[in-house]
Parts: C-alpha cells; structure tokens; sequence
C-alpha cells in the first residue's frame, strides 16, 4: 500500500511539473521570466595614434580632390579664448594659443592656431587637431627661441618643435599655481611667471632645472615677460604700473612705468623701446628709453598677452574671451 502511495505522488509531481512548462510557452513573450542578457565580449581599446598637426585650410572637391583655399578667399576667426601670441618669423605667421574650455569642464582641449599677417587664418588647428599624443590643457603664455616653441601650461612648461609641432619635453614646475606669462633665450633658458600667489618669477634651465628667479615685491602679480637686447629680463605686474627689468642674477636694474596698471603683455622690440598691453584698461604703452610712458591704442577689450611680428612691424593682441585678434601697425 505504501509503494502504491508514493508511485501515484511521484506521477502527480511529473504531472503538475509537465502541465506548468505547457502554460509557460503559452504565456506571452512579454510575461514570460526574463533571462539574464549575455555581456557582449570585451574588445580591446584601439591603438594610438601616431601624432599628426592641422592642415592649412582645404576642402574636397566632388570629384574628391584636396583643393587648398584660394588666394581671393580670406577666412578670419579660429579662435576659442586666446590668450597669448608669438611670431614666427621663419614661416610668416602668427602663432595664436588657444585656452578652449575652462579646466574645470574639459581638460586637454587647449590648441595652437597658425594666422597669417593680415588675421586670416592659415591653419584653424596646427597643434590640437587631435589628441593623439599631446597633452595641452590650458595654454597661456608662448614663445619662440631657435626652432623651438615654448608654452605655460598650468604649471608645466611645454615645449613643441616649431617646424613639425611635434611635442617635446615638458618640464613640471613644483609650487606653480598659475604660470602666465613667459619669454625664453636662444640656449633654451625659459622664464616664467606665476600671477597666483606665490608670485614668482621661475627659471627652467634648458636640462629642466627649475630654480626661482624672483620673488616678492617689486612683483605684485606678475604676468608678461620678455627678455630684451641686453638680455635682461623684463616683467609687468597687473598689480601696478611697473615694468621691471631684472638682470641675469635676478637683481632690479631698472623700473619704468606703464601709462595704466592691470598689464598682461610686454614686447621689447630692436631698438629697446617697450610696448606694454593693459588687460584690465585696454591700452597699449609705448616706453622709450630716459622717456615717459605713452598711450598709443585705447579701448581694445582683455587686451592679453600681445606678440611683435617684426615683419610686417606690427603688434598683435589676443583679446582672451573675445575671441580674436587686434593689430597694431607701427609704422616705419
């Protein structure tokens, strides 16, 4: 009686167990139990890049040709916040950085445009037209001795080769909070400010060696800097009207004034007269030497860190959020 028992529970059990798969495929695709979806395989990153530079401006032809821009076709723009410029003057063009976005919203978007004289534009995206290989978060201040391009990068100093835009050795700066303004000699010395406290002024020997060169009043948050003929280095503060001109060793050998404080910019062009860029007041100094400061351009909004194409003797000014260029002929 007892096996008779457990053989009829055991068909029951088959029995409820054959009829519940039959009511599961009748049920609707939607309110049948969902199985766990199979995790595609993970594909391996793509490799780098190989580092490449923009293009002057072109376009492709419907018959799929490459055809650069005209010469009756004048494009002006291409920047997004610039900051600083320096002249080429092998090439005949000025180099333009561009900050991009603020650091807090995009990192690595910094990029370097090439203009031609006139302000049109060369080449939109010389270094930057890809990221492969180059790191360039907030590019401010630039400049150029012998074949090499030197830009502030936060707190790195970077160095590019100025003929293929190739990225070359970057030099971190230890303490810097803000490294702005920057001037470089033929062997490679470089000089930099730092406009945040501490406000120094750095120098990077071309092995990399960083030392502070000043520091302390007379700075008073230092900016532009440039080197003049006597090899001496020049700084202006936004903080006052001075120009300061150190020597090798770091001592004060010479206070001149701007016309205006709140200053960015400093070129000392051959015969030593000093051009001075305010970008708090939109002026432009002229200081010659045993002479007064004098106002030569007003009303030139976030007048930033200016450059001397000394080819066409001209000055020409980064306008920061305004995106452009100002240009200054200085005639002959």
């Amino acid at each position: 009686m007892i096996k008779k028992t457990i053989a009829l529970s055991m068909a029951s059990l088959f029995t409820m167990a054959a009829l519940a798969q039959q009511a599961q495929q009748q049920q609707p695709a939607q309110q049948r139990p969902q199985q766990p979806a199979q995790q595609p395989a993970q594909q391996a990153p793509p490799p780098p890049q190989p580092y490449r530079v923009g293009t002057p401006l072109s376009a492709t032809n419907e018959a799929g040709q490459a055809q650069t821009m005209s010469s009756n076709v004048k494009v002006y723009g291409s920047f997004y916040f610039a900051e600083s410029c320096t002249f080429d003057a092998t090439r005949n063009v000025i180099v333009a950085m561009n900050r991009a976005n603020a650091q807090m919203l995009q990192e690595n978007d910094g990029f370097v445009s090439l203009i031609n004289p006139d302000g049109s534009v060369h080449t939109s995206k010389w270094i930057g037209v890809t990221r492969d290989g180059l790191t360039l978060n907030d590019p401010l201040g630039s400049a150029i001795a012998g074949n090499t391009l030197y830009v502030v990068d936060v707190d790195t100093v970077r160095r590019f080769d100025l003929r293929t835009g190739t990225p070359g050795a970057a030099t971190k700066v230890e303490g810097a909070t803000l490294l702005n303004g920057i001037a470089a000699t033929a062997d490679g010395t470089v000089y930099a400010s730092n406009t945040r406290p501490p406000e120094r002024i750095y120098k990077i020997a071309p092995n990399g060696t960083v030392s502070t060169f000043a520091e302390g009043a007379p700075l008073a948050v230092p900016n532009g800097v440039a080197m003049d003929t006597d090899g001496n280095v020049v700084v202006v503060n936004i903080g006052t009207k001075d120009v300061i001109t150190y020597n090798p060793a770091g001592q004060v050998v010479r206070t001149e004034q701007a016309a205006e404080s709140g200053n960015d910019g400093v070129v000392v062009v051959a015969d030593g007269t000093k051009y001075v860029s305010s970008v708090r007041y939109g002026s432009v100094s002229r200081i010659r030497r045993g002479q007064p400061a004098e106002v030569i351009a007003t009303g030139i909004p976030s007048a930033a860190s200016m450059c001397y194409d000394s080819r066409q003797n001209q000055l020409v000014i980064p306008l920061n959020p305004n995106n452009a260029l100002a240009f200054i002929p200085l005639g002959r």
